[in-house]
């Protein structure tokens, strides 16, 4: 069932998460963990923020709503499992991840600045389904179970972003979704100074929280 499931996800992904990325993670679960919380926390703002800037797109709003609430569900889970592990939620610097794809965003109007948000929400949604279901294996009980239960809510968070993109675009907008999956891909798999939930290939085994 979860292959079937995430089968589409795949299918979106230009590369898979590297194997180093996951030692590294491994080795610094407070910092995924913290990251985690900050992303679920970013992707319901993100929500938020095409729900306020786009009042006339009723699918959007609703989608947006859904995906906010779940979102935010998503964000008490984390913190709850931190507080279980005494993990105090500092403050940590964004990845590069999200403003590597965004720098490409195209600003010669509204459509396409709203079509290239939307393609890059389903990137990160996508990448984010990936990465659970690439770790949850190798994770304690508790994480590997909480991971796995989300896959679902992030592969149809994807899948609605994709939907939108392409119904508002009113035209093929498959090359543009190939562009951004390849810019999504080199930031993957290029080296990265920091450890992040969507970092690239960390440059070294032992990170740093900040």
């Amino acid at each position: 069932m979860t292959q079937a499931l995430l089968a589409p996800t795949y299918d979106f992904l230009h590369c898979e998460t590297p194997a180093l990325w996951v030692d590294v993670a491994l080795e610094n679960q407070t910092v995924m963990l913290i990251d985690h919380a900050n992303c679920e926390k970013k992707a319901a703002a993100t929500a938020m923020s095409l729900m306020t800037k786009y009042l006339d797109r009723t699918e959007l709003l609703f989608c947006a709503a859904r995906l906010a609430r779940e979102e935010l569900h998503h964000f008490e889970q984390v913190v709850e499992i931190m507080q279980k592990r005494n993990i105090t939620y500092t403050q940590l610097s964004p990845s590069r991840y999200a403003s590597g794809m965004i720098k490409h965003t195209r600003h010669h109007d509204d459509l396409n600045i709203l079509v290239d948000r939307l393609i890059i929400g389903a990137y990160i949604e996508a990448r984010s389904c990936e990465r659970f279901a690439k770790i949850a294996p190798h994770l304690d009980e508790t994480l590997s179970r909480f991971y796995t239960s989300l896959l679902r809510s992030e592969s149809r968070h994807f899948a609605d972003y994709l939907a939108l993109a392409e119904q508002y675009a009113g035209t093929d907008i498959s090359e543009r979704v190939e562009e951004f999956g390849r810019i999504e891909a080199e930031l993957i798999l290029t080296p990265d100074e920091q450890f992040r939930f969507h970092s690239g290939v960390p440059v070294t085994l032992h990170t740093s929280s900040c």
